[in-house]
């Protein structure tokens, strides 16, 4: 008999691209590699799922989460993974067509309302401090093991080539003023000479981000900038964009260190990003779900610099893969400094051998292996569910 598993509908209908993205691709990659047919319905206006391989996935275009209503009445019963909320009026319609309705939770809710997720069957968290934050939300409906995701470097179109600077704007097409400035910033880069990408002598920091507010970069340079611009032989690389706020907020806070910042914007083939800096710097944690960053530097052999507070205590291995330091808004940044001498003077080195055992626990291979349980820990609900609709 057919079980409701045996298919799984992704939901993603955000317009932008970034970790939640990479996450959804990855996990449609591994329901093919489990022998599970699958689906992914992405938002008419998101151009990044083109660059994305995810053989084996049907990839349609929806523009709002209630159509899904009347494209799944006539379907057979299914399961269902949004990874972006619907209203709790469509969550409500498709649980009564029978459809075993899941949502990922890829943000942790620490000062969220957790009302849209309340009508889902069952929730996924992509970590632990996710999971935590749910449960002292009062949501009891979540998976105990977190469903963490691996580093995802396939892109169509990467090459491992040279970098060359891109917008560091992701325009809002909904307000007049970036539609404007839209039209105008490609004028002036055609006047302004190419940018290409070469190491200067020294310490090379990288952030490799979408520049959003989650990530609180303006709130973390607030304490950093200062003990930066101390270092003159420190750079720091900008690799992302964001909105016309959040990059103007970020410059501003970067104001101490001006001359040691360049910004490149969003660059497809981030496998030779990895390779081009010393160490990845993230953002704050406590907004931070897992960071996809951290699991693609280490992927690299890249370590990594954060903020000791979850997730990253989760994501580095301090002292093999990279340093946590004591978050910024507590010491001005005093732990950080240390961390940079210590850096500086050569005193720390990547450790593949010793991480051996946490690399793997974020390996493709370990992310089927949790999948896997997760899609057989389904089956007394299955045995509830009939393949086709009453």
């Amino acid at each position: 008999m057919t079980s409701v598993f045996d298919t799984c509908i992704q939901i993603n209908l955000q317009r932008g691209f970034g970790g939640g993205e990479v996450y959804t691709a990855s996990f449609a990659r591994v329901l093919s590699r489990l022998g599970i047919d699958n689906s992914l319905f992405v938002h008419p206006d998101a151009g990044a799922w083109s660059s994305l391989p995810m053989p084996g996935t049907r990839v349609e275009r929806l523009a709002n989460s209630a159509l899904l209503v009347e494209r799944l009445r006539s379907e057979p019963r299914r399961w269902l993974a949004f990874h972006t909320f619907a209203a709790p009026r469509v969550v409500s319609e498709l649980r009564s067509q029978g459809h075993f309705v899941t949502a990922f939770a890829h943000m942790p809710l620490y000062g969220r309302d957790p009302r849209p997720l309340l009508p889902f069957e069952l929730i996924l968290a992509v970590s632990r401090h996710v999971i935590g934050s749910l449960r002292e939300a009062g949501i009891e409906h979540v998976c105990g093991e977190p469903i963490y995701g691996t580093a995802h470097f396939d892109r169509i179109g990467a090459k491992s080539s040279v970098l060359r600077a891109r917008s560091p704007f992701d325009w809002d097409r909904r307000k007049l003023r970036d539609r404007t400035l839209a039209v105008l910033e490609p004028l002036w880069r055609r006047i302004t000479p190419e940018q290409v990408f070469e190491r200067r002598p020294g310490l090379t920091l990288g952030i490799v981000s979408r520049i959003t507010p989650i990530k609180q970069f303006p709130s973390l340079f607030s304490q950093l900038a200062v003990v930066l611009a101390r270092y003159p032989g420190v750079h720091l690389e900008v690799f992302g964009s964001g909105g016309y706020a959040s990059v103007r907020d970020l410059v501003r806070s970067l104001a101490p260190m001006s001359e040691q910042v360049r910004f490149w914007g969003h660059q497809p083939d981030v496998g030779t990003v990895y390779r081009e800096i010393d160490f990845l710097l993230t953002g704050l944690p406590e907004k931070e779900a897992l960071g996809l960053n951290v699991l693609e530097a280490q992927a690299c052999g890249t370590p990594v610099l954060a903020p000791d507070a979850p997730p990253f205590d989760e994501t580095v291995m301090h002292g093999a893969t990279g340093l946590r330091y004591r978050d910024p808004r507590l010491d001005g940044g005093a732990d950080f400094e240390r961390t940079l001498q210590l850096v500086q003077d050569g005193r720390f080195r990547f450790d593949a051998e010793s991480a051996r055992s946490h690399l793997t626990r974020f390996s493709e291979e370990a992310f089927i292996e949790r999948v896997r349980l997760l899609v057989d820990s389904f089956a007394p609900i299955a045995a509830g569910f009939s393949a086709e609709p009453s």
